[in-house]
């Protein structure tokens, strides 16, 4: 007899204006074995977070207004399904990176390794923080 097992895949939100960094994020993603859906802006990214249910949301900082980012990992926190949230900066040729970055952000999309790392480490926080929240409700 053979059983067949299914991965159960991550949902993340990718949110990004800009295409290019949108898709090569979004390929990256899939190709690493998680379920990506992406938004072009903050509102798309707000009605997304409204309908379905993300355990990681990326976004870009600057999207439509300089801080539009902000305002999507806002509104993701205030989910009941409490996704992990992460700023993520792509830098086009020809730019220089920041030196000084916190670890909020995710680098930019040809760190490849680094970039997979960042993210199952803030699923991993994000499924320790729910079951802390769940042994305190439970007063365990």
């Amino acid at each position: 007899m053979s059983y067949a097992t299914t991965l159960e895949l991550a949902n993340v939100l990718l949110v990004d204006d800009d295409p290019a960094a949108r898709l090569t994020l979004k390929t990256v993603l899939e190709a690493s074995g998680y379920a990506v859906d992406s938004a072009a802006s903050a509102a798309e990214a707000v009605g997304k977070l409204d309908e379905n249910e993300y355990d990681l949301v990326l976004s870009n900082l600057e999207l439509e207004s300089p801080a539009a980012g902000l305002k999507v990992l806002a509104h993701a926190k205030i989910m009941p399904y409490k996704p992990a949230t992460s700023l993520i900066e792509s830098y086009r040729q020809g730019t220089s990176s920041p030196s000084d970055r916190r670890e909020s952000v995710l680098v930019e999309p040809e760190d490849v390794p680094d970039l997979l790392g960042k993210v199952a480490d803030l699923l991993s926080l994000r499924v320790t923080r729910r079951l802390h929240r769940e042994l305190r409700l439970a007063g365990i």
